[in-house]
């Protein structure tokens, strides 16, 4: 029975982490397996794939209803300004505030760059984090226009209103306006609105109907970006990189990259809430209407390597003269789970913590709470880890206890191995003999250890998911949390520590479980080393607690501290 439990013990181990390893492999797109592999290198966007991007295929003509499409005989196709229409001069408008460095392309008012100026680069700290840009090497822009008709797109070339460009000490917003030539018999003007110390930008468009007839419009808002992986993405663990929607109908969905290649997307198509968003680890951007706003929600292949989801939103009938307004907001941020579940309802859900979300959102709040007391994100990871412990300290002092009282029974369970080790089914009585004369059990330590696994996994995810760990730093040699320890002192004292913790338990009477105890911890420990500062910390803190519980209750229980070391011949 001895041996059964602690099988059983690294059954569940393995399995827990097998399962991480899984989750971070099918987040990437790729075929669970155990040992790391660097992620498949996706083709760059194509040269000129910024033209392709702010082309006309990057409207999803299957989203467009027929009635819209072939209202007056006009192309729904956007891009294609009517002959009449004078075309302006082409600009770059820079826009500078507290958090952002903004660029916006007049042919069309589309935003093209956002560089955040509160968050470094992860390859380069002397940088800014760039979220949204518009090169060579990446693409992944926001674009609104208009469809139902040769109406102005965001192809359209668009006068820029003049105005400032920078926000200034003392205010508390800036706003650019672009305005469309008449398209179709439409003006399009678009105002981005930006406020201090917000990452939600607000969009205003008006639609005036200057030509003779009656019209229906539809506003389409998306997002265009290359199926690459966010550069500086370690080998060793896979985050989700790709659209995802929400409504109320299907909640949190997301969308691989393949899916939308292979046409196997499942949305709903009409929905009066929710949202579109592009997620990378850390960071997103997500379009936002108001809830009770009717929209039709699509995603599309623009070209090769080059994607977009985004929503259409009628405008309905505009008559001669006169105008309609929609307003929306553009997110485009860091995914700090406090500040975005003020800004729209679950648009913190694209912080994505899969099925633990429900303990993983608790568990999030509690550090957070922590931080506000310790402001410093790794003491924090530690004082989080001690009140789990505490939380379940009595847990804990059971499977402990049960592990104490195998240890002090395991001498006899060894000489009676051996005498009978000729005899199996004798030897197994009397093992049951044993433990029942001793009052032990042997799957004792088993259940508190199982019932506490989904919470740590749990715990493991909200550091791994967190924001706040970028550029976070703890003490010493630690400056970023979220990067591996550049001195590996984290992961060997980690290793060390589980070893120390496998002395520390009952030895096995089989030799070969024996040595697979010994082998188990230094095969999980090598990942570590890999793995960012924060993730090792919370299970170097987790090890330590550990020893020092079981240490304490061998000790009251009287059994003095053993080492079992290994025995390899």
């Amino acid at each position: 029975m001895n041996d059964i439990r602690r099988t059983i013990l690294w059954v569940i181990f393995g399995f827990s982490m097998v399962l991480l390893w899984d989750k971070w492999q099918l987040h990437n797109g790729k075929q669970a397996t155990f040992f790391p592999t660097a992620p498949v290198a996706t083709a760059p966007a194509p040269a000129g794939a910024a033209s392709a991007a702010t082309g006309s295929a990057s409207v999803p003509a299957s989203s467009v209803p027929v009635a819209a499409a072939t209202q007056q005989g006009a192309s729904s196709v956007p891009g294609q300004p009517s002959p009449a229409a004078a075309p302006a001069a082409r600009e770059r408008v820079e826009v500078k505030t507290d958090l952002y460095r903004l660029t916006f392309d007049s042919e069309g008012g589309s935003l093209t760059h956002a560089e955040l100026l509160q968050h470094a680069d992860m390859a380069d700290k002397n940088r800014n984090f760039l979220l949204l840009d518009e090169s060579a090497q990446r693409v992944y822009v926001a674009q609104t226009g208009l469809i139902g008709g040769a109406f102005p797109t965001h192809k359209t070339m668009m006068t820029v209103v003049p105005g400032p460009r920078e926000l200034k000490d003392g205010e508390d917003e800036i706003s650019i306006r672009f305005e469309s030539p008449e398209v179709g018999g439409l003006k399009l003007a678009k105002t981005w609105t930006i406020k201090r110390g917000a990452y939600d930008i607000a969009v205003k468009h008006e639609v005036v109907n200057a030509g003779s007839a009656a019209v229906s419009p539809q506003l389409y808002l998306q997002l265009v970006r290359d199926g690459n992986k966010p550069p500086g993405e370690s080998s060793f663990y896979s985050t989700f990189t790709g659209p995802a929607v929400f409504t109320d109908a299907k909640k949190y969905q997301k969308i691989e990259f393949k899916d939308i290649e292979n046409g196997k997307v499942d949305i709903p198509r009409d929905s009066t809430n929710g949202y579109v968003a592009m997620v990378q680890h850390y960071f997103a951007s997500a379009w936002l209407l108001a809830d009770g706003v009717q929209r039709e929600l699509f995603t599309r292949k623009v070209d090769t390597n080059l994607y977009s989801v985004g929503m259409l939103a009628p405008l309905g009938s505009i008559e001669p003269g006169a105008s309609k307004t929609l307003d929306a907001r553009l997110f485009a941020g860091p995914q700090v789970e406090t500040m975005m579940e003020k800004l729209y309802p679950n648009l913190e859900l694209v912080k994505d913590y899969g099925w633990l979300t429900i303990l993983s959102k608790p568990l999030y709040w509690l550090l957070d709470q922590l931080h506000k007391l310790l402001n410093n994100w790794g003491w924090s990871i530690v004082a989080l880890v001690l009140l789990l412990k505490i939380a379940f300290y009595w847990l804990n002092a059971k499977a402990y206890a049960s592990m104490a009282k195998m240890k002090s029974v395991n001498p006899k369970i060894m000489e009676m191995r051996e005498r009978l080790k000729d005899k199996p089914q004798q030897m197994q009585q009397e093992m049951m003999r044993i433990y029942r004369e001793e009052k032990v059990n042997p799957m004792g330590g088993c259940f508190p250890i199982m019932i506490q696994i989904p919470v740590f996994i749990a715990l493991y995810w909200v550091l791994l998911s967190s924001v706040e760990m970028r550029n976070a730093p703890w003490i010493g040699w630690i400056h970023d949390l979220s990067t591996p320890d550049p001195y590996f002192i984290l992961p060997l004292l980690m290793t060390l520590s589980s070893l120390l913790q496998t002395a520390l338990n009952p030895a096995p009477p089989d030799p070969l479980q024996a040595k697979m105890m010994w082998f188990m911890p230094l095969i999980f420990s090598v990942m570590f080393f890999f793995f960012p500062a924060g993730l090792v910390l919370y299970w170097l803190t987790n090890n330590i607690l550990s020893i020092a519980q079981q240490w304490i209750i061998n000790t009251r229980m009287g059994v003095p501290p053993q080492f079992n070391l290994p025995k390899f011949k």
